[in-house]
């Protein structure tokens, strides 16, 4: 088939580059890179998700979420106590 495309000018100087360089046509080059592009299977579609919120005046007072570590070892006081028992 016969057919005719518009690419920018740097794109087409990378195309006739990389064709040369693997000793193909630059119609060679252009199917056999289409028919690579078109083997490849889809990317499976991502499942959608539902994001649970809950009402609330903000952060808690003396949390600061920039400094995640202390959150964590804030957690783990409150779940575990402070000596980890």
């Amino acid at each position: 088939m016969r057919t005719t495309i518009s690419i920018d000018d740097r794109l087409g100087r990378r195309v006739r580059q990389r064709a040369a360089q693997l000793g193909l046509s630059v119609s060679a080059f252009i199917a056999r890179t289409l028919d690579d592009a078109l083997k490849r299977s889809p990317a499976a579609p991502e499942r959608p998700f539902r994001l649970v919120t809950v009402k609330g005046d903000g952060v808690a007072p003396g949390v600061d979420l920039d400094r995640h570590g202390a959150l964590l070892a804030a957690e783990d006081e409150a779940r575990h106590g402070r000596d980890g028992r």
